[in-house]
């Protein structure tokens, strides 16, 4: 049995009204498809950025200048848990106050430009992976459109998941640490941030877990095509543990052991999860191998 000769991006077809195939689409072809595709997705974009910046105000008061305040849903949370856990105080972070500061004519219109895109960028993601997923589409075979159709979903919900775990748990323990952090003994240095560098640094916090969280997705690609297999990502497991604990112990304004697991146990989690589904994608290939001789 001959296996099924896939498409390749550029040897797609244009499909007529009978959907039957009519003929080869050319490389400038292929640019105006992806260029309709990004104009598509950019204009989605820019809409709910425009919707961002017209409720700028309840959004900055309300959502971004949110894990800067003492009274933060994450330090309700995490203090309740801690008390329930007959550990006292270990959970409860110290007061934050982050004065934000101006020392420019355009800082806040910046700052609101600022906030829109990166908001627009992240409420429309799964509308841009949607226009990305069309363009590969014809170029698919009937089992990868089967399985590839079910990724919008998975894709948008670990970038989601990222972003909800960077702005509700790493932006509050960053901002903890930061806001509370001092150098000296004189009190010659006065902690005040500007506004842009606070947006940047939750924006940074923000699309950064939200990429972070996509290590099981991207495992599954790497595997798909052989650059990785479970073997690989076992025989490195250590060293990955450990990034990931040095990175939560730099992260967490506590040295206790509980604030650490608390922001490396996700990413931990993210790991192993990565090894399973690779470990099913190595079996899966090896049952197709067989099959084949």
């Amino acid at each position: 049995m001959i296996p099924t000769q896939k498409k390749s991006i550029f040897a797609r077809f244009k499909t007529g009204e009978n959907g039957v195939e009519t003929k080869e689409m050319t490389f400038i072809d292929h640019l105006e498809a992806l260029r309709w595709h990004l104009v598509r997705a950019l204009l989605a974009w820019i809409v709910v950025a425009i919707c961002f910046f017209i409720f700028r105000d309840w959004i900055f008061d309300n959502i971004i200048l949110a894990p800067s305040r003492t009274g933060f849903i994450s330090y309700k949370i995490l203090c309740q848990f801690g008390h329930f856990l007959h550990m006292g105080q270990s959970l409860c972070m110290p007061p934050v106050n982050i004065p934000l500061q101006g020392n420019t004519v355009s800082g806040p219109f910046v700052a609101a430009l600022n906030i829109s895109m990166i908001g627009g960028l992240i409420t429309a993601f799964p509308y841009i992976i949607f226009e990305f997923w069309k363009f590969i589409k014809p170029a698919l075979s009937s089992k990868e459109l089967k399985y590839s159709s079910k990724s919008i979903f998975w894709v948008s919900f670990c970038f989601f998941l990222g972003a909800s775990f960077g702005y509700y748990v790493l932006a509050p323990f960053t901002f903890n640490f930061l806001a509370n952090f001092q150098i000296g003994t004189t009190g010659a240095y006065k902690y005040m941030p500007t506004l842009d560098d606070y947006i940047s640094t939750l924006n940074n916090l923000l699309l950064g877990c939200g990429v972070a969280f996509e290590l099981p997705v991207l495992a599954v690609v790497l595997a798909k095509i052989g650059l990785i297999n479970s073997s690989f990502l076992k025989a490195y497991r250590r060293y990955a543990y450990i990034l990931i604990l040095i990175l939560a112990a730099i992260l967490t304004p506590s040295p206790d052991w509980i604030s650490q697991a608390i922001v490396a146990m996700p990413l931990l989690l993210l790991f192993e999860i990565s090894i399973i589904l690779v470990k099913k994608i190595d079996a899966k290939k090896l049952e197709d191998a067989k099959q084949w001789e």
